[in-house]
């Protein structure tokens, strides 16, 4: 296993997976229509359809056909796909986590030394860690650093130099940043006098 993939995974493993239940298109179609304000008259005359049928349609007593639902989602100013799509919870989390400076759950290995930071909130999207650069060749990783997702890196101190797998090496100082797919194979290493430090952050979704 690579080292920063050891860290996806352990930030991937907090929570356990989230079950969808299945969409029940006719409360959907219901949703969509009492969320415009509109009756089953309105609704159906918008949709071209006779009011029994979309009364039918939401009520779960018959199957539309691709045409009707076609003219549903011309009728709902929607794509059909929309139909088929539960709507985001509406509703504020009001998550929150603060990592005061050297606080941050250290996770070494011999290239890097990470720092995790809102190590606290589970089933997080993006995987946020600062990192001091110990590495200075390329030799000294085991190969391509790979895994899921996108990431993002800024550097804090120091010089770096960005290794990837389809690109030329690029020498980054301070206040540079760098935005990539993170299943291309990538390693940093510091070319500064000291260890480089920089802010990684990785999508976990």
């Amino acid at each position: 296993m690579s080292q920063n993939a050891s860290l996806i995974e352990i930030a991937r493993a907090s929570g356990e997976p989230e079950i969808t239940p299945p969409l029940d298109l006719g409360a959907r179609v219901r949703e969509l229509r009492k969320a415009r304000g509109w009756t089953l008259e309105q609704a159906a005359k918008q949709a071209g359809l006779a009011r029994s049928t979309l009364s039918k349609i939401e009520n779960g007593q018959m199957s539309p056909t691709y045409e009707a639902l076609k003219k549903l989602a011309i009728g709902l100013e929607i794509s059909v796909p929309q139909l088929f799509t539960p709507p985001a919870a509406e509703k504020i989390n009001g998550r929150m986590a603060v990592t005061k400076s050297g606080e941050g759950a250290a996770k070494a290995t011999t290239t890097y030394e990470h720092e995790l930071l809102a190590e606290s909130l589970r089933k997080k999207q993006m995987l946020p860690y600062r990192a001091r650069i110990r590495a200075r060749t390329m030799e000294e990783f085991d190969g391509w650093v790979r895994h899921d997702g996108e990431e993002f890196l800024y550097v804090l101190t120091g010089v770096i130099t960005l290794y990837t797998e389809f690109y030329e090496p690029v020498e980054m100082r301070r206040g540079d940043s760098a935005y990539y797919d993170a299943a291309m194979g990538h390693n940093v290493i510091s070319t500064s006098a000291e260890d480089a430090t920089i802010l990684w952050v990785t999508s976990l979704v």
